[in-house]
């Protein structure tokens, strides 16, 4: 049990670190942690607003990946497309609620030695 709770506690400081980034960057947090109902569900770790032009509104989902080490592709290796299908229809849940679709976009946080931003990493398709 104890490793589950130093690899949750550094799970929740990396994403802690990745908002702390984001919104220093002018980024809005609209939901932490968003979860789809059910098995096999998918999960958003921070869902934002990108207030700034081109653009302005947009709506980012964010996944954030922390590894300690660089072994197996680091932070970034881990995000597989089978990771990324779970994070769209997670996605495609929380935009099935709003009225309007803003323009949307996936980005990931790699939080490692220092904290690395991609934007639009990946898209829907």
């Amino acid at each position: 049990m104890k490793t589950d709770t130093t690899t949750k506690h550094r799970g929740d400081a990396a994403e802690d670190a990745a908002l702390d980034h984001l919104r220093d960057a002018g980024l809005v947090l609209l939901a932490r942690n968003y979860r789809t109902p059910g098995r096999g569900g998918g999960e958003i770790d921070l869902i934002m607003r990108d207030p700034r032009p081109s653009p302005a509104g947009t709506l980012v989902f964010v996944e954030v990946r922390q590894r300690s080490t660089g072994a197996h592709g680091g932070a970034g290796g881990s995000i597989t497309a089978a990771k990324q299908r779970r994070i769209v229809l997670a996605a495609q849940h929380y935009l099935s609620r709003l009225r309007t679709l803003p323009p949307c976009r996936f980005d990931v946080v790699l939080v490692e030695e220092k904290i690395t931003w991609l934007q639009g990493a990946f898209d829907a398709g």
